[in-house]
């Protein structure tokens, strides 16, 4: 088994693979995917809501909204041609009240300049014939939106990757890098690997990583454990398509909302709340290193200050049952809590700056042999072909690497 490389990627989840995958694709022969668990996608990319997200929502020339709009129909042509599960569902955005009407317009704006196509505006009596039990009084119907499987988008990249010829190392937790010439030494658990060129995309890890590197990320991740609820069969009858609330542009989250899966289960969430683990999935999960690397965190302890008020919410919702219906209850009223069944959790990998900001935008920073992917949530998956072929060419065209095919 080699251990040199050209390119050694950090993490399996499906920005790294994308990236892995597009560095082959590009010649590049010598590739190796270090990933810390037992399989890929276990984290991220193997525990969110599935939707392929349209671009709606992101600021105009945001690398956000560049890679989701490229990305989406990139995702869906993989799906279509490799058999993935997949729909294009569409989705409404729905507003229950007269204050989230001006949000509701300037979402559909927004939506129009990013090059959205046949954007609907809807009132009450549209909004039944689409979804006959939604209550609200306005609202918008997004047809590039849908639904995906994509953990089995990231298996399938993980077999492309290794059917061109790259490597996938598991069970590779990365513990130490060490510098020797013009080499990168990464130290994993399952051996040492030699790369000329490393990208850390390491997710909820990415900033720990990076100072491996002596790179400073500028931003610490905090970890936001999001709550899942699985309707009963007989309620998940009542949802036909995603259903989302008008978003709060103060915070990066889009509020519980209603998704059906390409199984046909219908999943409710998620919710927000502070976790006391980067890979904290249950509410009994405490690292004391992650906690206190949060708590002590000025960022963190800022962003706590301005919106305690939301974290507490958040905190009863993941308590109480009826609170979380409550939430449900404003887009279906129909929806009651004995029709919630507990289902997954995921950790979205929030980046927080010191100044307590939440970074919305994704960020990339790029060293003299490193690249580093230090937050990329949501639409990260919809746009992860689009963000790996970015790396590539950018690996490429600014290192010595040169495609050989």
């Amino acid at each position: 088994m080699t251990n040199r490389f050209e390119v050694a990627v950090i993490g399996g989840g499906i920005v790294g693979l994308s990236t892995a995958r597009a560095l082959l694709e590009s010649g590049v022969r010598r590739v190796v995917v270090l990933e810390a668990e037992a399989s890929v996608a276990e984290h991220q990319s193997g525990r969110n809501s599935g939707v392929v997200h349209s671009g709606l929502y992101y600021r105009p020339g945001s690398l956000k909204a560049k890679n989701c709009i490229a990305g989406r129909d990139l995702m869906y042509r993989y799906c279509e041609e490799n058999g993935i599960p997949h729909r294009r569902s569409g989705k409404i955005v729905v507003a229950t009240r007269e204050s989230e009407l001006p949000r509701l317009e300037a979402l559909r704006q927004r939506g129009t300049e990013n090059g959205l196509e046949g954007l609907r505006r809807l009132d009450r009596d549209a909004l039944r014939e689409i979804e006959p039990e939604v209550d609200g009084i306005a609202g918008i119907h997004v047809k590039e939106a849908g639904i995906a499987d994509y953990r089995a988008v990231s298996q399938s990249f993980a077999a492309d990757v290794r059917t061109m010829g790259g490597e996938i190392r598991l069970g590779a937790r990365v513990v130490d890098v060490r510098l020797e010439g013009d080499r990168q030494i990464v130290v994993t658990e399952a051996g040492d690997v030699d790369a000329e060129i490393v990208v850390n995309c390491a997710g909820l890890h990415c900033d720990r990583i990076a100072k491996l590197f002596g790179v400073e990320p500028g931003l610490r991740i905090v970890p936001f454990r999001g709550e899942y609820f699985d309707l009963r069969p007989e309620a998940a009858k009542l949802i036909n398509n995603p259903i989302y609330p008008v978003p709060d542009p103060a915070f990066p989250f889009l509020g519980v909302h209603l998704t059906p899966t390409t199984t046909g289960t219908v999943e409710a969430g998620p919710n927000a709340v502070l976790a006391f683990a980067r890979e904290g999935y249950r509410k009994t999960d405490v690292s004391l290193r992650d906690l206190a690397s949060a708590l002590s965190y000025p960022g963190f302890q800022k962003l706590a200050m301005k919106h305690w008020r939301f974290g507490w919410d958040e905190m009863v919702r993941s308590v109480l049952k009826g609170r979380f219906a409550k939430a449900l209850q404003r887009l279906v009223p129909a929806v009651q809590a004995d029709d919630l069944l507990p289902g997954k959790a995921g950790i979205r990998a929030q980046a927080v700056a010191a100044d307590g900001s939440l970074l919305d935008d994704f960020k990339i920073l790029h060293g003299a042999r490193s690249v580093h992917v230090l937050n990329a949530p949501s639409p990260a998956a919809t746009a992860s072909i689009s963000i790996g072929g970015r790396i590539a060419r950018h690996i490429i065209e600014e290192s010595s690497l040169r495609a050989s095919a």
